[in-house]
């Protein structure tokens, strides 16, 4: 490598401008460190004219990406606007590197943790919050007494949530992707393409997270991946978590990741995971590995090594079960209720209901023993034809 590093920026949204000036600014810096000069020498985005919070160089600008290398000699590139597919056979077939800290959780070095520093050691399981727009909205919800929609428009006017179409975050799609990482660095496996258990927060109304409260609990979006009996679990939906647990107390934008692991124990990352600033410092942690010589798998182990994991069935899932019901308040309503979930063998821990005397309506809430998500399937869909209940249960799993 020479002294010298050609550097281009590909995509000069917030987090590729932000980038920018970080080069810029911080040449003195990454020359100290690694001995290395770099040199931007080329940029490209859709738009040149765009306002921009920082100046950008036209000279250097190019509206097709695949431009550059016709015209510039580029030792590293840095793609911030979203394309992956197959790139790690590639970077290793040409014994290169294909670095991309930066795809979970924002500023957390959590992907070079699992490669590099706890290398040696069998990862049985990694989980934690790895979308901070839902964990913000979860949160201010909780704080602002704020519905769901109201806390939504706030995150968006702070850049906490795409302006346009925040579905992906909302979902569970965004966090489900970086499980699918994390699970691929922690088993040494193959990126799956299993169907998986995939839900997202935009069914949480603020009532349940005023109920969560008086249990003390919180309500939380979870990404997990672990094996189980050889086989992988991936899986992203909303927990119930204590309020005295380390996770329960992850709030905000924040992100957090445990993961448990022989002989090593329980390891926590926690940070910013999302904005400008801790994405280009994940970004800048990838350009100094690689001007420090250092060419590694970008899975950590050879492509050809990669293991193809059978799924785990996730009906043999098992948790303890939060089930909301909003019924007419009369009689018996109850019972039918409890000997339905008894039919299924479903069994209840603790119940509270709330009666509504204006409206001649009530919530009860249950708490379940733990079941099976195969068990809490199919008696949920019973309970849909069922004139007494007016709208379709809410069903939250506890974290156990």
């Amino acid at each position: 490598m020479n002294n010298t590093i050609n550097i281009a920026v590909v995509g000069l949204g917030q987090v590729g401008i932000y980038l920018l000036n970080e080069l810029n600014t911080k040449k003195k810096d990454i020359e100290l460190k690694t001995g290395k000069k770099i040199n931007i020498v080329a940029i490209s985005a859709r738009n040149i004219n765009k306002k921009r919070q920082f100046k950008i160089n036209k000279k250097i600008f190019f509206k097709n990406p695949l431009e550059i290398f016709n015209k510039s000699k580029v030792d590293i590139l840095f793609e911030v606007i979203g394309q992956s597919d197959g790139l790690a056979k590639i970077a290793e077939n040409n014994n290169v590197n294909l670095e991309f800290e930066a795809s979970v959780a924002g500023g957390i070095p959590i992907l070079r943790s699992i490669k590099e520093g706890l290398a040696t050691n069998k990862i049985l399981k990694v989980y934690g919050i790895l979308n901070g727009t839902s964990n913000y909205i979860l949160s201010e919800m909780e704080n602002s007494n704020q519905s769901f929609s109201d806390v939504l428009k706030k995150a968006q006017k702070l850049g906490y949530a795409e302006p346009g179409n925040p579905k992906l975050d909302l979902n569970g799609f965004d966090a489900f992707a970086k499980v699918r990482i994390l699970s691929a660095l922690s088993f040494n496996s193959k990126i799956s393409k299993h169907k998986c258990l995939m839900e997202g927060i935009e069914k949480i109304d603020l009532k349940d997270i005023k109920i969560a409260n008086q249990l003390d609990l919180r309500i939380k979006l979870l990404g997990i991946s672990e094996l189980k009996n050889g086989h992988l679990f991936e899986t992203v939906h909303p927990c119930l978590v204590s309020k005295n647990s380390y996770i329960g107390n992850v709030s905000g934008v924040m992100n957090a990741v445990i993961l448990e692991g022989k002989p090593v124990g329980e390891s926590i990352l926690q940070g910013e995971g999302a904005g400008p600033g801790p994405t280009s410092s994940a970004l800048l942690s990838d350009l100094l590995s690689i001007l420090r010589g250092n060419i590694k798998k970008p899975l950590g182990v050879s492509v050809n090594k990669l293991k193809s994991l059978k799924p785990y069935n996730f009906n043999n899932y098992v948790n303890s079960l939060y089930l909301r019901f909003e019924v007419k308040d009369k009689p018996g309503v109850l019972s039918k209720i409890t000997n339905r979930l008894a039919k299924y063998k479903i069994s209840v821990k603790r119940l509270i209901q709330t009666p509504n005397k204006k409206d001649n309506k009530a919530t009860i809430v249950i708490i379940t023993h733990k079941t099976s998500e195969l068990n809490c399937n199919n008696c949920l869909s019973i309970f849909k034809k069922n004139k007494d209940i007016l709208k379709t249960p809410v069903l939250i799993r506890l974290y156990n």
